[in-house]
C-alpha cells in the first residue's frame, strides 16, 4: 500500500482539485488539527526558477493576512524538498471551500439573473476592496477564481499569486509580458504597463458582464485578438445582448470598463456601492461613459493626460504639453505606440506559450466521466488541464443529468488546453399530448401510441355520452409530456340517461320510450279529465339526467270521477224549491206537484 505523501510532516496530500497556469491544487488533510484543507503547489518546472520561489513565498505571506469572509483563508505556507530532482517546491496550505466556481455556474446553468449577478459582484468587490487596501492586486478576477459555497456566500480565490510572478524574471518584465486571463485583461494589462487596482475594477466589469450576458463581452479565435479588443474596442451594451439588463446596470458595467483609468471606479469599493444601490433599485453614481469618438478626441488633444497615485491611496490626474504641435506628429506617434502594443501582445502569447503550456501542454491520458454527473466531470476533466465543452442529449430518465458520451472518449491522450466534449443526458424528450375529444376508446388508444405516450383507461360512470366515448383526458391537450408518458382517458360507460318525456302517450308507448332509453317504468293511476289510459306526468320529470336503470314512475288517467257526469236511475226531488220566476199563488190548496200538468180548480184565482 502506497504511504501518504506528507508536506511539513503534517499535511497529507490528495487527489488533485484544479490547475492553475502557475500551480496545482490538491485536496489535503490537516493532521495536526484534524480539518480538511486545498494545498496549492507551485508547479515543479516553475520551482527551479528562484525568482517564482522568493515571489510565491512572499506573496503566500501576504495573502495570509488578508482575513476576510469574501476571501478564501491562507493557514501556512513552506516547501516540499522531497521531489527527485532535489528541488524546493513552495506549497500555500488554504480554507478548503465546497461549491462551485462561477464558472462552473455558468456552465451548467447559463447566465445569472441581473439582481443575483449584481450581489455576487457587489462581494467580490468587498474582497478586492479590503486587498487593496492591504496592498495586494489581484490581477486575475475571471469566474474560475470565484467560488459560490453551498450556502450562497462568495469567496475569491488566488489573491497575491498573479502578482507574484509580475516581476519574477528578467524575461517577462523584457518581454512586457501581462498576467491574467485575456478575456478579463484590463487594457493596461494587455499594452504590458504598470497595474493598479483600477485594473482589477475593469476585470470585475467583465465578470460581471458575463455572468449576466453568458459569455465574456469580448471573444476572439486567440488571445492577440481578444487582447487587442480590450484595448481598442469598445464593449456592446449588455442590455443589448440580454434585454432583462436594465439602463443603470449599462452605465455600472460600462464605466468599470472605461479604457482609461481615470474614467473607471476608482476603487472597488465605489463599485461595490453602485452594485448595492442598482440592486435596491436607487439611482447610481455612474454616468455615461465617453467612447468611440469621445475618446480619440482626448488622446489627440494638445496635452497628455496621466495618472499617478497620490500619498492617501487614491488617484489623480497631471496634465504637461505634448512634444509637437502638427497633427502629423500626433499621428505619427498614436501609429507608433499601436504598433510597439501588438508587438508587445505577440511577445506576450509567444511567453505564455513556452512558459504555461499552451498548445503544446504535458500528455494526459483522457479520464472517464461516463455516468458521473457534470459538475463532477467538467471538475475532474478541468484537473487534467482540459477545457470542456457541453451539449444536452436526449436521454432516458435515468440518465438525465449525467455524462452518457465524452469526445475523446476514455483512455485516449489528449494534451493539456485540448477540448473534450461531454454530452449531458436530458431526460426523455417531450411530446404534446394530443386532442383525444370524440374519439372512442381505441381511437384514443392509437393516437396515443403514434405521440409516443402511454394510454391509462379509467371508467367514468357519470357520463350521457354514449358508451365507450372518450369524456375527458388527463393532462388537457397541448400539455407537454416526457416520451412514454401516460395519460389518463376517462371513458363513457353511459350511465347517465336523459329522461324522455312521454305525457301523453299511452302507458305502453311511454314504457316502450323509457326502455329504449335505459329506464324502467312503473304505472301508477289517478283520475283525470285527460282521456283514459293516457300518461299524464312523471317522476323523475323529463329531460333530467339520471342513471341507467332508474325506474320512472308515469301516472296514467283513469278518466273522469262518478261525480263529474249524471247518474240516468236518479229521479228528481220530491219537494223541489220554488223557481225565482214562478208566480205566487193565492189558492189555500197544495201547489202541483212537480212534474205534474198544472190544472185550474174551482177555488183557484187566476191575475
Amino acid at each position: 500500500m502506497t504511504e501518504a505523501r506528507l508536506f511539513g510532516g503534517r499535511y497529507e496530500i490528495g487527489h488533485v482539485l484544479g490547475y492553475g497556469g502557475m500551480a496545482e491544487v490538491h485536496m489535503g488533510r490537516d493532521h495536526r488539527l484534524g480539518r480538511d484543507v486545498a494545498i496549492k503547489v507551485l508547479r515543479s518546472d516553475l520551482a527551479r526558477d528562484p525568482g517564482f520561489q522568493a515571489r510565491f513565498r512572499r506573496e503566500a505571506q501576504n495573502a495570509a493576512a488578508l482575513n476576510h469572509p469574501a476571501i478564501v483563508s491562507v493557514y501556512d505556507t513552506g516547501e516540499d524538498h522531497s521531489s527527485r530532482d532535489g528541488v524546493a517546491v513552495p506549497y500555500i496550505v488554504m480554507e478548503y471551500v465546497e461549491g462551485l466556481t462561477l464558472k462552473e455556474v455558468l456552465t451548467a446553468e447559463g447566465r445569472l439573473v441581473p439582481q443575483r449577478a449584481l450581489e455576487i459582484v457587489a462581494d467580490v468587490c468587498a474582497a478586492l476592496d479590503f486587498s487593496h487596501r492591504h496592498g495586494i492586486i489581484h490581477r486575475d478576477i475571471k469566474p474560475g477564481n470565484v467560488m459560490l459555497t453551498p450556502q450562497g456566500a462568495v469567496k475569491v480565490m488566488d489573491f497575491g499569486i498573479a502578482r507574484a510572478i509580475t516581476s519574477a524574471s528578467s524575461q517577462m518584465t523584457a518581454t512586457s509580458a501581462v498576467i491574467g486571463t485575456a478575456q478579463y485583461l484590463s487594457p493596461e494589462q494587455a499594452r504590458g504597463e504598470t497595474v493598479d487596482a483600477r485594473s482589477d475594477v475593469y476585470s470585475t466589469g467583465c465578470l460581471l458582464y458575463e455572468l449576466m450576458v453568458g459569455e465574456p463581452p469580448f471573444t476572439g479565435d486567440n488571445p492577440v485578438s481578444v487582447a487587442y479588443q480590450h484595448v481598442r474596442e469598445d464593449p456592446i451594451p449588455p442590455s443589448q445582448r440580454n434585454p432583462e439588463i436594465s439602463a443603470t446596470i449599462d452605465s455600472i458595467v460600462l464605466k468599470s470598463m472605461a479604457k482609461n483609468p481615470a474614467q473607471r471606479y476608482q476603487s472597488a469599493g465605489e463599485m461595490r456601492a453602485d452594485l448595492l444601490r442598482a440592486a435596491a433599485g436607487r439611482p447610481v453614481a455612474a454616468g455615461p461613459v465617453p467612447t468611440g469618438g469621445e475618446r480619440t478626441a482626448v488622446l489627440g488633444g494638445g496635452a497628455a493626460t496621466r495618472v499617478v497615485p497620490t500619498p492617501g491611496g487614491g488617484y489623480s490626474t497631471s496634465v504637461g504639453t505634448a512634444v509637437g504641435n502638427g497633427a502629423e506628429k500626433r499621428r505619427g506617434a498614436t501609429i507608433a505606440v499601436g504598433i510597439l502594443a501588438v508587438v508587445a501582445l505577440v511577445a506576450v502569447v509567444a511567453f505564455a506559450a513556452s512558459k504555461l503550456g499552451g498548445g503544446g501542454g504535458k500528455e494526459v491520458t483522457v479520464a472517464d466521466v461516463v455516468g458521473a454527473n457534470q459538475v463532477s466531470a467538467t471538475r475532474e476533466l478541468q484537473a487534467q488541464g482540459l477545457n470542456v465543452t457541453v451539449r444536452t442529449v436526449p436521454s432516458t430518465t435515468e440518465q438525465k443529468g449525467k455524462v452518457t458520451e465524452q469526445n475523446p472518449a476514455a483512455g485516449e491522450k489528449a494534451k493539456e488546453g485540448d477540448k473534450v466534449e461531454i454530452s449531458i443526458g436530458g431526460g426523455p424528450g417531450e411530446v404534446a399530448v394530443p386532442d383525444l375529444k370524440g374519439l372512442d376508446e381505441d381511437g384514443a388508444k392509437q393516437r396515443l401510441e403514434q405521440a409516443k405516450l402511454q394510454f391509462k383507461p379509467e371508467d367514468d360512470e357519470d357520463s350521457d355520452l354514449p358508451e365507450g366515448r372518450v369524456t375527458g383526458q388527463d393532462p388537457a391537450p397541448g400539455q407537454k409530456l416526457p416520451e412514454n408518458g401516460t395519460v389518463t382517458v376517462r371513458i363513457s360507460k353511459a350511465n347517465r340517461v336523459l329522461v324522455p318525456d312521454v305525457k301523453g302517450l299511452t302507458f305502453d308507448d311511454a314504457k316502450s320510450r323509457l326502455e329504449n332509453a335505459g329506464l324502467k317504468a312503473r304505472k301508477a293511476e289517478a283520475a283525470s279529465d285527460k282521456a283514459a289510459g293516457t300518461v299524464i306526468s312523471q317522476t323523475p320529470d323529463q329531460n333530467t339526467k339520471q342513471n341507467r336503470g332508474t325506474t320512472v314512475t308515469l301516472t296514467v288517467s283513469t278518466g273522469p270521477t262518478a261525480s263529474d257526469s249524471p247518474d240516468p236511475d236518479e229521479s228528481p226531488s220530491e219537494d223541489p224549491e220554488p223557481s225565482d220566476s214562478a208566480e205566487p199563488t193565492e189558492s189555500a190548496g197544495a201547489s202541483a206537484s212537480a212534474g205534474s200538468t198544472p190544472r185550474v180548480g174551482p177555488n183557484t184565482l187566476t191575475r
